[in-house]
């Protein structure tokens, strides 16, 4: 007898098959979307959550799950980045994209919940081995165990450079912001360091869902009757919705009576309607109105006072969206497809103008953490020319002792003030218009005449208003 065949047999183990987590399937399907297809969390995740409902395989503790998971990877996705690519024998780039997510998934499950270790590692794996195989399993397994050797603060400190060699450095891997990101905050808050780690820390928070009674066809009394429901910080129309609370189950927000808006986008609205106009103030214009928040307020604002408003949008299908919002305005409304840099309209028609016009959204990175890793330093010049017509010819559209509202969902600099003293140049029959006053309740809005939101000094998104009055 040979020596093989005295040996032992080892039993075969037999091939366990995966087990199905529908949350972090769902993920993982909503995190490849955003890679894939340049698609935004907030647009992709809620109809997956709908349709995992409707086959009864969630309920609503299963959707704030997939609902972290998915925000928390894209929120920290620069520090787990960052900490994974210490744990792997290889470039990132040189990682697929989609073991890449899986990994994101695991490390925030590791370092950014209270999900066991164990339990955070064995629960990858298996949704690696559903999506991706059991040999690119294996290799999610072995990089998730290096994670878990250490707790957040721990990586940290082996990741990130220290601040006094490199603040900026610093600050992009433990805040999860891209550095040209990090030093154009900072150029545009200003101040030491305590205020932009302050900022970078709200943007990586969650913000709670805003609500606005659109007067003549809600109240914040009525909305404040709903759950989980409390009142806004500056704006008479808003009501915040706490932990757990769905506008989808608000009848008002239902019946577009209401809506969801960031208290911000409210306060631009009412600063502009609030600004002291010369003579009639009868004609409205909301110059990039899609997809109709700020009109619906300002049409229901306009109506009032006996005021028309004219909501113009240069893209048919969000124009739709525009009427849809402003439908069952108590006062006349106008709603039209227009490109706002070739009106239809004359010049001097109106009395009251706005235009927030499109941006890079750095303003709004609580909402769409994927955008700062999507935005690059040379986007801001392709906004330049567009955001410079717009504001030129929202000037030319207001009448002598009218006023015009620049607004921007960024605080960067290149898009806010440099915009403004670049066209206040060609109109000097002009003045900036002191928007503090506008809003007595609201602290902290710069050094002025214009003014600039912030998520960790008011809770709303990083909004810039400047106004501007024709003067001759």
């Amino acid at each position: 007898m040979s020596d093989q065949s005295r040996r032992p047999h080892k039993p075969h183990r037999p091939h366990r098959r995966p087990q199905k987590d529908p949350v972090r399937i769902l993920a993982f399907e909503a995190l490849r979307a955003v890679d894939e297809r340049d698609a935004y969390a907030n647009l992709v995740l809620p109809p997956l959550l709908r349709k995992a409902r409707e086959k009864g395989d969630f309920d609503g503790r299963d959707a704030a799950l997939a609902t972290e998971l998915v925000y928390g990877t894209l929120r920290r996705q620069g520090t787990y980045d960052a900490i994974v690519a210490a744990c792997v024998d290889r470039p990132l780039r040189e990682v697929d994209p989609p073991v890449l997510d899986v990994l994101g998934l695991g490390a925030h499950q590791l370092l950014g919940t209270r999900i066991p270790p164990h339990a955070a590692v064995s629960a990858t794996v298996e949704l690696a081995r559903v999506v991706l195989g059991d040999g690119r399993a294996k290799f999610v397994n072995a990089v998730l165990r290096k994670v878990a050797q250490h707790d957040l603060d721990g990586w940290l400190e082996k990741v990130a450079p220290p601040y006094e060699d490199d603040p900026e450095d610093h600050l992009a891997v433990v805040h999860s912001h891209p550095r040209w990101v990090v030093s154009a905050l900072w150029d545009s808050l200003g101040g030491g360091r305590a205020g932009i780690e302050d900022l970078l820390e709200a943007d990586n928070e969650r913000p709670e869902v805003t609500l606005v009674a659109r007067p003549g066809r809600s109240t914040t009394g009525e909305l404040l009757r709903e759950e989980a429901a409390v009142e806004g910080r500056w704006s008479p129309y808003a009501v915040r919705l706490t932990e757990g609370g769905e506008p989808g189950a608000v009848e008002a927000v239902r019946e577009g009576r209401a809506g969801v808006q960031d208290e911000g986008s409210q306060l631009v609205a009412l600063a502009l309607a609030h600004a002291p106009v010369e003579g009639r103030d009868a004609l409205w214009l909301d110059g990039c109105a899609g997809p109709g928040g700020k009109a619906a307020l300002l049409g229901a604002l306009a109506a009032e006072r006996g005021a028309v408003l004219l909501a113009s949008e240069k893209q048919p299908h969000r124009a739709g969206l525009v009427a849809r919002a402003l439908d069952g305005n108590p006062g006349p409304y106008q709603v039209i497809a227009a490109d706002g840099t070739r009106p239809p309209w004359r010049p001097g028609s109106f009395d009251r103008v706005l235009v927030d016009v499109p941006c890079t959204g750095l303003g709004a990175l609580r909402r769409r953490p994927e955008a700062r890793w999507r935005r690059r330093p040379d986007d801001l010049d392709g906004f330049a020319p567009l955001q410079r017509d717009l504001l030129r010819t929202a000037l030319e559209s207001v009448r002598v002792g009218g006023v015009v509202g620049y607004a921007t969902c960024s605080p960067h600099l290149a898009e806010t003030r440099a915009v403004v003293a670049d066209v206040l140049k060609q109109f000097p029959d002009t003045e900036l218009v002191d928007a503090r006053p506008l809003l007595p309740d609201v602290p902290a809005l710069g050094e002025g005449p214009d003014i600039q939101l912030w998520p960790h000094l008011h809770g709303t998104d990083a909004m810039y208003l400047a106004l501007i009055r024709r003067t001759g």
